[in-house]
């Protein structure tokens, strides 16, 4: 009960002002908690904004078409985020007439919405005892109590929320989640926390043993795999280019893309490829460009992909062809976002 009070004290006094923190609807908690998974708040709260105006109510959201969805979501990355925000909505339309279940049993049916999630949303909305455990979480208990198991097993995975559930203020829970949350993004940072200024600074196990940079523990990441992809950017003589929208469960579901061929080519050999051939057969080609001559290495979280950008004017496109100044209301991924910024 220390550790909670302790916390909550510190949280009343040193919490940043965040528009989710002025409310208690469960909609917009929601929101904010699903644009806030692996995303600085920095980079987040934009965000939350934009689709606060666009989609006041769960309706507005659930009414709404994917690629309106998934064009606001433009950039933030991790775009399944994007399209689960969009089912749940649908779901609770459908299922619950607009009003978001209560508990957290019920919250978890919802699409793309784990343990944390649920948890954050039952203890901030309907004052439920269920403690949220993230990265921030994981942090500062493992500092303060010296745990070293590793956070992404499944051991860990139990361990830490066990003892969180353990520690919760049954009575404040929206708070103490709140503010074990808040200390660890801003107290007890991954690097150089403020050990001493801390309120736990006296009781803290990490500070006893010179520990504070090796917890929490985590267990090596899946290697990275490199991709090469060659973007072929068709442009005819009235104007128009060619967008796809990716299918399948691959990265950047449901976003569009110019036509693109996979694998790593020098500039002779790919314009020779029988690819790259195949790829433009049914066209005229007049010339053929290479918009960047070292590949854009753009990263995610287990990929790295090398791209490179083939400007090829033809003389005609297909009737599905766009019009190249309508190409920017696509929702697109960053990467091609950029080119067609720096480009068109």
């Amino acid at each position: 009960m220390e550790l909670s009070n302790k916390l909550i004290s510190w949280y009343l006094e040193n919490k940043r002002e965040m528009p989710w923190r002025q409310t208690t609807d469960p909609y917009y908690i929601w929101l904010s908690e699903i644009i806030l998974q692996q995303t600085r708040v920095a980079q987040g709260l934009p965000y939350y904004l934009k689709f606060t105006e666009a989609f006041p109510t769960v309706k507005d959201l659930a009414n709404a078409s994917e690629e309106e969805v998934l064009k606001l979501w433009q950039g933030l990355g991790y775009y399944s985020r994007g399209r689960n925000l969009h089912t749940a909505a649908k779901y609770i339309m459908d299922e619950y007439n607009g009003v978001f279940p209560n508990t957290y049993e019920k919250l978890l049916e919802l699409k793309g919405v784990g343990d944390y999630t649920a948890s954050a949303i039952a203890s901030i909305s309907f004052n439920k005892p269920t403690a949220v455990v993230d990265g921030n979480v994981y942090r500062v208990l493992s500092r303060i109590f010296g745990i070293e198991t590793p956070i992404n097993s499944t051991l860990g995975i139990k361990e830490f929320k066990k003892l969180a559930q353990e520690l919760i203020d049954a009575k404040q829970p929206a708070n103490f989640n709140q503010a074990i949350m808040e200390f660890g993004a801003i107290q007890c940072k991954p690097q150089n926390p403020y050990c001493l200024h801390c309120i736990f600074n006296d009781s803290c196990v990490a500070l006893q043993k010179n520990s504070i940079n090796k917890l929490p523990v985590k267990l090596k990441k899946t290697k990275v795999k490199h991709r090469h992809l060659q973007y072929l950017v068709f442009r005819s003589k009235d104007g128009r280019t060619m967008l796809h929208r990716r299918s399948g469960k691959g990265i950047w579901q449901g976003l569009y893309e110019f036509p693109v061929i996979e694998g790593a080519f020098e500039d002779i050999r790919f314009r020779e490829s029988e690819l790259f051939l195949k790829k433009t057969a049914s066209y005229t080609i007049y010339q053929v460009q290479q918009y960047n001559t070292k590949p854009i290495v753009h990263k995610l979280s287990h990929q790295h992909l090398h791209t490179t950008f083939w400007v090829i004017d033809v003389d005609k496109l297909p009737e599905n062809a766009i019009i190249i100044p309508d190409i920017k209301s696509y929702p697109v991924p960053v990467l091609i976002e950029k080119f067609i910024d720096a480009y068109f």
